[in-house]
């Protein structure tokens, strides 16, 4: 065997790295010089991003095409490592508690293992490689679900995770083996050569997507995420609705491009279908919630369904599309969670009505909950606009224009729930306002990182040019 080729694993292999010098800190280093363990984890997280920014020269491929790394695929892994220190740098106030500070290096191994797991999923040419991904990347995320076992319903939120995710997991390797049953292999050339439309390998495709629709929280996949989102700890809501959501959904469109590109025509009949039911559904439902957890999950499943919009024309347009929206999805909802994390840890609310009168006592922490807010609904010149601007783009031009006219009604409607929040903070009066307050620098930090993002990434246009000059050789 070639060992040399795990040399091609780039990513991985600073990853495991960064997990190895983490988990050896935490292992010998002294009570006091565990303090330090966050910064550590901050540099080493932001040095690992930052050298895998720079896409390889051509497609690489290892292990007889089992992994697979494309530059589209460097740019994927870079946004998902942003987003995780960016709940890394979030995370530090609530890793003090009492309760939660020995486990802090817990916490770092099992968030830096499931992105281990969601980089396989990425790079996989082999559905063995994928599975393994898909599932490095569950445990471990039950595990953070459950983190917070003593406080709310972190435990239930973390069984509820775990068999919803066991379950899934099942019918897509149920559907799986109809496909190895069917074509005789497991790598994605020849799963794609042996497929001929029978019914079993329609059934498989059904079973697969449905499988990885949990993931993604499409309709009616989704049942687990409100519950598990309110459960859960903030840090781990928010990397849930951003880097596993983003991860599962490229995923989703490598997969239906390299894979089930025979069976075009059913898939996207599919993908219509779960599209339209999913934005709808939660927006509809988004309405109705009073806890900002809940509520931020109804809106991750509805910014779910717009990503599909990018999936479902299955071309170099919809994974441009997808990326950029992958990362304007990021910085925004990021801005968010940060906000509802730091009100959390100082007040221990999480109510929407708990925002009423915000604006008087924390104008700074108001100002960005609303422009992030003004970003996902798609309200122009901040980077949700242009992020929804060029997925419909995508969608129009695959034809798909009744769907991408469902999706904009869709749009308006989650418009009137985002504004009602801004309405709570700077108009609702509140006779015990959350008190006026300070987070800590790593928070605030995370912050400004996320304005600038939703204030710049959509009119700098070299970031999206960029995006799709890496796109070449995810086709084929």
């Amino acid at each position: 065997m070639d060992y040399s080729q795990f040399l091609q694993m780039r990513p991985e292999l600073s990853l495991i790295a960064v997990m190895v010098i983490l988990f050896l800190y935490d292992l010998f280093a002294g009570e006091k010089s565990r303090n330090h363990i966050q910064p550590l984890a901050c540099l080493l997280l932001l040095i690992h991003t930052v050298v895998n920014i720079i896409p390889p020269d051509m497609p690489v491929e290892a292990f007889g095409g089992m992994y697979l790394y494309l530059p589209v695929m460097s740019l994927v892994k870079s946004i998902l490592s942003a987003g995780t220190l960016l709940v890394v740098m979030q995370s530090g106030a609530w890793l003090k508690r009492e309760d939660t500070v020995f486990k802090r290096g817990e916490f770092y191994m099992l968030t830096l293992s499931t992105l281990l797991g969601m980089f396989f999923m990425i790079s996989a040419g082999n559905f063995l490689l994928f599975v393994i991904g898909i599932e490095l990347a569950s445990i471990p995320m039950a595990c953070l679900v459950a983190f917070d076992k003593y406080r709310r319903h972190s435990a239930e939120a973390g069984a509820k995770y775990i068999l919803t995710s066991m379950f899934s997991s099942g019918l897509m390797m149920f559907g799986l083996s109809f496909l190895y049953g069917t074509t005789g292999g497991l790598y994605f050339a020849d799963v794609t050569g042996g497929l001929t439309g029978s019914p079993l390998q329609v059934m498989a495709l059904v079973l697969f997507f449905s499988g990885l629709g949990f993931k993604i929280s499409l309709v009616p996949f989704h049942l687990w995420t409100a519950d598990v989102y309110e459960g859960a700890p903030t840090g781990v809501t928010a990397y849930l609705s951003v880097v596993s959501k983003g991860a599962a959904a490229f995923a989703l469109l490598v997969i239906f491009i390299k894979v089930f590109a025979p069976l075009t025509a059913v898939w996207q009949e599919l993908l219509y279908i779960v599209t339209v039911i999913t934005i709808t559904v939660a927006n509809l439902f988004a309405i109705r919630q009073k806890n900002s957890k809940r509520f931020f999950a109804f809106s991750s499943i509805s910014q779910a369904g717009y990503m599909m919009l990018g999936v479902i024309g299955g071309d170099a347009a919809g994974m441009t599309s997808l990326v950029f929206y992958l990362l304007a999805y990021l910085v925004a909802n990021m801005a968010v969670f940060g906000v509802i994390a730091v009100i959390e840890q100082k007040t221990d609310k999480v109510s929407i009505p708990d925002y009423n009168g915000l604006y008087r006592t924390n104008p700074r922490l108001t100002w960005i909950m609303t422009l992030a807010l003004f970003s996902l609904a798609g309200i122009p010149p901040f980077v949700g606009f242009f992020s929804k601007f060029f997925i419909f783009m995508a969608a129009f031009s695959a034809g798909f224009r009744l769907l991408v006219f469902i999706a904009l009604v869709n749009t308006v409607i989650a418009l009137y729930y985002y504004l009602l929040i801004v309405k709570a903070m700077f108009i609702n009066e509140n006779e015990a306002p959350v008190p006026s307050f300070r987070s800590d620098g790593y928070t605030r930090a995370s912050l400004v990182i996320c304005l600038l993002g939703i204030l710049l990434i959509g009119i700098v246009s070299g970031i999206f040019d960029s995006i799709h000059l890496f796109g070449f050789g995810i086709q084929g």
